[in-house]
Order: structure tokens, then C-alpha cells, then sequence
């Protein structure tokens, strides 16, 4: 069984085995979905462990085209099953009409991974945001939104953070931020301030680690990357079903994710040199806590 709340990852971990078999088989996803009576897209995020209904129809199908042993087909009911069962105790499902479309995979993604690496040149990580900077950043996308929707993504992200001081399931946290994250003002000057505060109050906390990239450096890799985070995920008894590390890349109205070797390698190497630029937790938080000074005088 994995460990994670949601449904998220044992259907990625689905998907990748249903295409594994597939390719195994010699079978085609246009041949998959004259099977089943479904689009091929369907058979893609299937394999891409989209959110798609799994019809048990479906999966009994697929194994007898895929040609699986009793053995392979018992693991593959076996996802499918925990999938589904995960699929109904989701805690963030209650926050549906708060998430866009693109972020419920990483909610599920982010809940799983045991590891969060992250490079910010811009804005503060989710995770680190005090609800008050949250706020300013939901009145910015959206001015026009009403103040009990606002109130509900602040709820929302409320829960998320508490995996920082979770003990049952916690969550190693390593954020390199550009200090143009530290001086760009969201919102009133105490907000800022209370901001700065708390990053070096959760800078404490056993399980986190912020440091920050100076203006004095000058270009680096980031300034090409732009921002990124790295999941990692905690292993799954069988090997092979382990959750592979994956960058996640957000845009304004979409978002990528990347969990292939080759493509993530890359970020691994790029988060490295920017760790290399930035400066040492003693000395970041002395800028934080100078920024924060400067915001109250």
C-alpha cells in the first residue's frame, strides 16, 4: 500500500504499469481504446494517471488484451482498488470548487512526496506564505472575487501548510528564494513584515531550510529556469512502483510536470548551482530579518 491520502498517486502508478503491459504487448493506445469503446484520449490519461473514472469494466478488459498473468493482473486490481478507495477520503476534495483543474493533480502530488525542493525568483511558496500574503495574491488574480471564496482558499491553504509541523505525516521543505522575493511588497508594509518574520520562525522548524540568493550575485541559473519545485516521494514496496521524482512547473493558466530521468535531471543539477549562489541560513536570515526592520521604521 503507499502512504498517501489521496488518490493521486496509486493512479499515476497505475497508469505507468497499464502502459508498461501495453508496450509489453505490442498493443497500440489507438487498438487500447477500440477495446474499451473510448477516445484514445482516454487510454493517455489513463497512462498519465489523470483524473479519469476507472471503470473496473475497463481494467478487466485491459488485462485480458494486455495478455497479463494472474499475478500481473492482481497488482493491477490492486491499484485500481486502492486508487478508488483513496479517491473517497481525499481531504482536499471538499475544496473542489477552489482548485483549478491543473492544480488538483499537484495537491495529490505535493500531499504524497516526503520531500519539497523549490526555487522561487518571484513570489513565496505556498507553503510558506502567512494567510495574509495569500490574500494579497488572491485579490491580485482576482479582485473581483467575494470574500467568502477568498475565505475558503484561505482555509485551504491553511491545511496544506500544516504539513510542516505535521508528525504523522510530515515534509521535508528546502526553498531557495531570489531576494526580489524578500523586497517586492504584497500588500501594506506590516504584511511584509509579518511575512518576514514567519519565514525565519519556520526556518527553525527541524524539517526546513530557507536561504536566499542575494542581488550581489547577480545572473544564475535561475534567472533561466525561472521557478520550480522538485518532489520526491517515499519509496513503495515493490520497487518498480515507486513514485519518480517530478518538477512541477506553474503557469498562469496551466502548469507542467515533469517525471522522467532526463527531464528532471536538469532542475536537479540547476537547483544545485543556485543552492551554490545563495547564502548560508545564518546570513539569510539576517537579510530577512534586515528587510523586515526596514518595513517597520
Amino acid at each position: 500500500m503507499t502512504t498517501t491520502t489521496g488518490s493521486t498517486v496509486p493512479r499515476r502508478m497505475l497508469g505507468r504499469l497499464l502502459k508498461q503491459y501495453r508496450i509489453a504487448a505490442d498493443v497500440s493506445q489507438a487498438k487500447a481504446a477500440r477495446e474499451l469503446q473510448v477516445g484514445a484520449q482516454t487510454i493517455w490519461r489513463m497512462e498519465t494517471g489523470q483524473n479519469v473514472i476507472l471503470k473496473k469494466v475497463y481494467i478487466d478488459a485491459l488485462c485480458k488484451l494486455y495478455r497479463l498473468t494472474d499475478e500481473q493482473a492482481k497488482r493491477v486490481r490492486q491499484l485500481h482498488q486502492e486508487a478508488e478507495d483513496a479517491s473517497a477520503i481525499t481531504w482536499w476534495h471538499q475544496y473542489d470548487e477552489q482548485i483549478p483543474p491543473h492544480f488538483d493533480l499537484y495537491m495529490g502530488l505535493e500531499d504524497a512526496a516526503e520531500s519539497f525542493r523549490a526555487y522561487h525568483p518571484s513570489l513565496l511558496p505556498g507553503l510558506l506564505q502567512t494567510p495574509e500574503y495569500r490574500r494579497q495574491i488572491i485579490w491580485t488574480e482576482f479582485p473581483a472575487m467575494a470574500t467568502a471564496e477568498v475565505e475558503r482558499r484561505i482555509e485551504l491553504h491553511t491545511k496544506r501548510v500544516e504539513r510542516l509541523t505535521s508528525t504523522k505525516h510530515p515534509i521535508r521543505l528546502s526553498v531557495l528564494l531570489d531576494e526580489a522575493v524578500l523586497r517586492r511588497a504584497a500588500g501594506p508594509a506590516e504584511v511584509m513584515s509579518d511575512q518576514m518574520l514567519h519565514l525565519v520562525k519556520t526556518d527553525h522548524l527541524p524539517n526546513v531550510t530557507i536561504r536566499v540568493v542575494p542581488f550581489s550575485v547577480g545572473m544564475h541559473v535561475g534567472t533561466i529556469t525561472g521557478p520550480f519545485i522538485l518532489l520526491d516521494f517515499p519509496p513503495h514496496p515493490t520497487t518498480e512502483l515507486t513514485e519518480p521524482s517530478t518538477v512541477y512547473i506553474q503557469g498562469f493558466t496551466g502548469a507542467a510536470y515533469l517525471d522522467t530521468a532526463e527531464k528532471v535531471a536538469p532542475y536537479r543539477t540547476a537547483y544545485a548551482e543556485i543552492q551554490r549562489a545563495a547564502l548560508d541560513e545564518k546570513a539569510s536570515h539576517q537579510l530577512i530579518h534586515q528587510i523586515a526592520e526596514e518595513l517597520t521604521r
